[in-house]
C-alpha cells in the first residue's frame, strides 16, 4: 500500500463520488420490466457524461460497464437481457476511473415489493459493512475488519462469502491488501494511513458452497449461491486517516 498525496487524495473524493451519484442516479430506475443491459447502459452514459470512465468495461475482457447481481447471484453478474421482477434483489456495482483514480461502491436494491426474508439478509448486509468500516484505522489490521463482520453476520444467522472480499483501490482498481469479511483480530496486513481499501462483505442465506460461471472471453467469474438462496452485499472505498476512516463513496 503507497500512501497517497493530498492531492491524490482529492482525485479519489471526486472518482468516490462520482460512483456514489452512479448509484442515486440508477436507482430512479431500477423497477419491474427493466433489462440489467438498460441498467447497464444507465450507468455506462451516466459515467462518460460526467467525464469518467465505467472501471468494468474491459478489465480482464468483462464485457460491460456495471455487474448486476440478482438474487442468488453473489457479484460480477453480467447484464444481460435479464427483466427484473416484483421481489427481486439485485446488486449494483459501480466502479468509476476519474483524473486516473478509482471511486468503488455497490447497494443492494430491492424491486418492488420485496419478501421479509429478502429485506432482512439486505439490512444485516448493509450493517455488516458499517461494522467492517468502523474497525478501519492506521496500523489495525485486515482481520479487525473481516472479525467484525463476521460476528456480526453470525449472530444474525447469515454466512459471509469467505472466498471474495475488498481489496487495497487508488491509481489501480484492485490492489493489496485482501480485506476478507472473516478473520481474527491482529491478524492479516497492517492497515497504512493516507491509503485506501474497500469494504465489501457478500452475505449469503445459508452456508451452501458458491458455484463458480466463467464468462466467456473474460478471466473474471461470477459466482452464485450453490442452492440458490439469495445473496446481498454492499461496499464502500475506505480511506485510512491517521485518526480513523473517511467514506470516499457518498454522493
Amino acid at each position: 500500500m503507497t500512501p497517497l498525496a493530498k492531492d491524490e487524495i482529492s482525485k479519489m473524493r471526486a472518482a468516490g463520488r462520482l460512483a456514489a451519484q452512479t448509484l442515486v442516479h440508477v436507482e430512479k430506475y431500477i423497477r419491474a420490466g427493466i433489462s440489467t443491459n438498460e441498467i447497464n447502459q444507465i450507468v455506462h452514459d451516466f459515467t462518460l457524461s460526467n467525464g469518467a470512465t465505467p472501471a468494468p468495461l474491459g478489465y480482464h475482457g468483462f464485457p460491460k460497464s456495471v455487474c448486476t447481481s440478482v438474487n442468488a447471484v453473489i457479484c460480477h453478474g453480467v447484464p444481460d437481457e435479464t427483466i427484473l421482477k416484483d421481489g427481486d434483489l439485485i446488486n449494483v456495482d459501480v466502479a468509476s476511473i476519474k483524473d486516473g483514480y478509482y471511486g468503488d461502491t455497490s447497494r443492494t436494491f430491492f424491486v418492488g415489493l420485496v419478501s421479509d426474508a429478502a429485506k432482512r439478509i439486505t439490512e444485516v448486509a448493509e450493517q455488516a459493512m458499517l461494522k467492517g468500516i468502523e474497525e478501519v484505522r492506521a496500523f489495525t489490521s485486515t482481520g479487525d475488519i473481516g472479525f467484525a463482520i463476521n460476528k456480526y453476520v453470525t449472530k444474525q444467522g447469515y454466512y459471509v462469502v469467505r472466498e471474495i472480499g475488498g481489496h487495497g483501490i487508488g491509481k489501480t482498481f484492485h490492489d493489496e491488501p485482501f480485506v476478507p469479511s472473516y478473520g481474527k483480530k491482529g491478524r492479516g496486513p497492517k492497515l497504512m494511513p493516507w491509503c485506501c481499501i474497500t469494504v465489501e462483505p457478500m452475505i449469503n442465506e445459508t452456508a451452501a458452497e458458491l458455484e463458480e460461471v466463467a464468462i466467456p472471453g473474460s478471466e473474471i467469474k461470477y459466482y452464485l449461491t450453490g442452492d440458490r438462496t439469495l445473496s446481498a452485499q454492499f461496499e464502500h472505498t475506505v480511506l485510512i486517516t491517521d485518526v480513523g476512516f473517511e467514506i470516499m463513496t457518498l454522493p
